[in-house]
């Protein structure tokens, strides 16, 4: 006679739960509602790896809990160092999808600028006293991942020729926060980053591999989870989320209203140069994009980021500048300018420093708020647009 079939529990992660969530699920396992609490405690402020650890719950209530839920975490495959500090971690998930994250230790320019955050007191001092008196703070920047692969198919990003794998969950994206915290915990006092005195992560940014407004609902759960005050409580002013330009998902972020910073990935100041190197941009062109961005919430003093990865020859010109100082007036706003980072899945190429400087002297003829970014680990394929979780010869885990 044969046995009959056994049936898999698929079971519950913890860590994709916001609050709200673990309320709901220990109610619907008949248990007090301050247990939910309890268990997001320990999942995201504490940064448990398992049910066991959760050690103010009875040994009888975790081994309950253990048939309907775990605790998932990703693998820290790899960690690559570069010679300015950043690390990039690649990471595994259950499934054996792999996925990078990269930590930036201070100047990272697509870092919100809370170092400007000075007191109304002080908004007429001129900037160098100001600074004086409020000195920049060290910053660890994390660029977060939302997606394995990606659907975008940006003809100068690395991660586009990955192709689409799959939508990261809440879980997953959090904890690469986690990881790459516990990273920095476990190294030495005099490691160049520490010794910078950025032994925690100061800012996140969703600029990894994926659209992250592609992946909306997990984004915006993983954010929830972020900045609850009875999690790790990650400022929000301290985050920023990239997209390619989705509108849609940007008014539905508008209208939710998070209090994150927004970016944009423009890269172009013609409907016709943006379709050929972002296809994206042939079902929602400039106009109508400048148009769901120009309608985004603001809080005081804050600005939206256009990121703009200049392509000799293709979007480097000063007239590319002139146009792009039209485009955006009159929305509080900061220019990232980013020559691109060269890698062997793309044939565009880097720009000359005499147009990266023409370009940056014109949009500040302009007024505007512009910053070439400073490429951080281009050695170890960390850079902006170099992600895609490959196998190169690596330095290996420590």
């Amino acid at each position: 006679m044969s046995s009959p079939p056994t049936t898999s529990v698929k079971l519950q992660d913890l860590r994709d739960l916001t609050l709200d969530e673990a309320y709901a699920f220990a109610e619907g396992r008949g248990l007090p509602r301050f247990r939910g609490e309890q268990i997001f405690r320990w999942v995201h402020a504490r940064g448990v790896k398992s049910i066991d650890e959760m050690t103010d719950l009875g040994k009888r209530l975790r081994a309950e809990l253990a048939e309907v839920a775990e605790v998932r975490t990703l693998d820290i495959d790899l960690v690559q160092v570069s010679t300015d500090g950043t690390r990039k971690l690649r990471l595994r998930t259950r499934d054996d999808r792999m996925l990078e994250s990269v930590l930036i230790p201070d100047g990272d320019a697509s870092a919100p600028d809370d170092d400007l955050e000075i007191d109304a007191a002080t908004e007429s001092v001129a900037p160098h006293l100001a600074h004086a008196l409020f000195p920049k703070r060290p910053k660890l920047t994390l660029c977060v991942s939302s997606q394995v692969g990606c659907a975008l198919d940006c003809k100068f990003c690395a991660t586009a020729k990955l192709g689409f794998g799959r939508n990261l969950t809440a879980g997953e994206i959090v904890d690469q926060v986690y990881r790459a915290d516990a990273l920095m915990q476990g190294l030495d006092a005099d490691d160049p980053t520490r010794r910078a005195g950025a032994d925690h992560i100061t800012n996140l940014v969703f600029m990894g591999m994926g659209e992250p407004l592609h992946n909306y609902a997990n984004v915006v759960r993983a954010l929830t989870i972020l900045t609850e005050d009875r999690g790790i409580g990650f400022g929000k002013r301290r985050i920023t989320v990239s997209t390619a330009g989705l509108v849609p998902a940007i008014e539905k972020l508008a209208a939710e209203n998070l209090g994150v910073n927004l970016a944009v990935s423009l890269n172009a100041t013609t409907d016709e140069v943006r379709d050929h190197i972002m296809p994206i941009n042939k079902k929602w062109n400039i106009a109508r994009l400048l148009e769901a961005v120009r309608k985004f919430p603001l809080e005081r003093r804050r600005r939206v980021t256009f990121e703009y990865v200049l392509l000799d020859g293709v979007n480097d010109t000063v007239d590319d500048a002139k146009r792009l100082g039209r485009l955006v007036r009159g929305i509080p706003s900061k220019i990232n300018v980013i020559p691109w980072n060269p890698h062997e899945l793309s044939d565009f190429r880097r720009p000359t420093d005499g147009a990266v400087r023409a370009f940056q002297a014109e949009l500040r003829e302009q007024g505007l708020a512009v910053y070439v970014r400073k490429s951080r680990g281009v050695d170890i394929d960390a850079a902006c647009g170099q992600l895609a979780a490959r196998a190169p010869q690596l330095i290996q885990l420590r």
